[in-house]
């Protein structure tokens, strides 16, 4: 019988009580979601050891249960995660969370009390039920921990963990429907957990390509995660900064471009241009303006228009100070407008987004027919 998510919420808090005073409640996710992937895949091989993922001998969450109560339990756990990681080349995974470092979780029988009975909460459920299609097990568990978090999680980090009904509002704008080919590619250029690209994939009976990029490490390692759990076996992510080493294809450097896009980018990001120099970008990202240096949203869009084909469709989600700050920003819109690629802009109400309250809006983008667009669909949620 599949969990029920109120039961897997009340396992989330236990789980935030027993890390309580040794971390940042940022820190706790990491924590959290690597022993709920651990215990999901786990209980998904005893169910069909045939599946993609494998669990290789002591590498299940079931070697993790025998260390409860030994004074080693950390550093073991951490080698059980390294040669999951290993089995199923699982790049960064067993580096989310360390849980041998004393810092965090205490030293000699505290650090035992604590991981014994963490692992313990998470052995009590059955999550070899759960199925994956429509079933966001890992986007629902990091939902709840950034809504109940979200001052110390998200605005650090600049982690927004997108809503479903947002996600698939993106989808359905930019044309993925029950027409859409398994061979189409998606991309999202700050996929983050992976939830934008889960969400999209979903709302294609057939099935997409999808390309993800993301620089925190911990967060790339979620995302890998999240695409396991769902059965996305053809995604493509990679770890790197999106605006200073974007993804590239041939031997030229070319940036590669996709049929579909779907991004909700850090906000104003002040660090933007760290590690290169827009001025001379390899990748012409910026031929209609160089946004401010202390505000990259506008860059992000850039490099999200650039990375669509001649035909392609996208949404972006960018705070609404796009739609009206002037200088340089304005320059950019004036050509963006011009050029005709914007076809709709989305309004979202404010506290939407957990870890920032300011409102934000979507930004519909379609390449096909933009020589010929006049005008720009808006419409305001309330």
């Amino acid at each position: 019988m599949a969990i029920k998510k109120s039961q897997l919420y009340s396992s989330l808090w236990q789980s935030c009580d027993e890390l309580r005073g040794g971390m940042d409640a940022s820190q706790y996710k990491d924590y959290i979601l690597t022993l709920l992937f651990m215990k999901y895949v786990s209980d998904k091989a005893e169910r069909n050891p045939y599946q993609v993922i494998q669990v290789p001998e002591s590498g299940s969450f079931a070697d993790m249960v025998k260390l409860k109560g030994t004074a080693e339990i950390g550093d073991k756990i951490n080698k059980i995660i390294a040669k999951f990681a290993e089995a199923n080349e699982l790049d960064n995974f067993h580096a989310m969370a360390d849980f041998n470092d004393s810092s965090k979780l205490g030293r000699g029988k505290e650090m035992v009390d604590r991981l014994s009975k963490l692992v313990g909460i998470f052995d009590n459920l059955d999550l070899g039920a759960n199925r994956a299609e429509g079933d966001d097990l890992l986007g629902d568990a990091y939902e709840y921990l950034m809504r109940n978090f979200a001052t110390e999680s998200g605005k650090s980090k600049g982690q927004f963990y997108t809503p479903a009904e947002v996600s698939r509002i993106m989808a359905k704008v930019i044309g993925i429907g029950s027409e859409t080919r398994k061979s189409w590619t998606i991309y999202d250029p700050t996929c983050g957990s992976g939830s934008l690209l889960i969400k999209a994939t979903d709302e294609a009976p057939r099935g997409l390509t999808p390309y993800g990029q993301e620089k925190d490490n911990a967060t790339y390692a979620l995302a890998l995660m999240n695409m396991i759990i769902h059965d996305i076996t053809n995604a493509e992510l990679w770890h790197d900064n999106t605006l200073s080493a974007p993804y590239s294809w041939g031997t030229d450097d070319t940036l590669k471009t996709f049929d579909f896009a779907v991004a909700n980018p850090p906000f104003s990001d002040k660090a933007w241009r760290t590690g290169f120099d827009p001025e001379h970008d390899l990748y012409n990202r910026f031929e209609y303006g160089i946004p401010p240096a202390k505000n990259g949203d506008y860059a992000f869009l850039l490099h999200f228009i650039a990375s669509l084909k001649s035909t392609g469709k996208g949404a972006s989600i960018l705070p609404h100070g796009v739609l009206f700050r002037g200088n340089k920003e304005a320059d950019i819109r004036r050509n963006l407008i011009k050029h005709g690629y914007i076809k709709g802009i989305i309004g979202l109400p404010a506290n939407l987004f957990y870890g920032t309250g300011i409102p934000a809006c979507i930004i519909v983008i379609d390449k096909e027919n933009s020589d010929v667009r006049t005008d720009i669909f808006m419409i305001e949620c309330k």
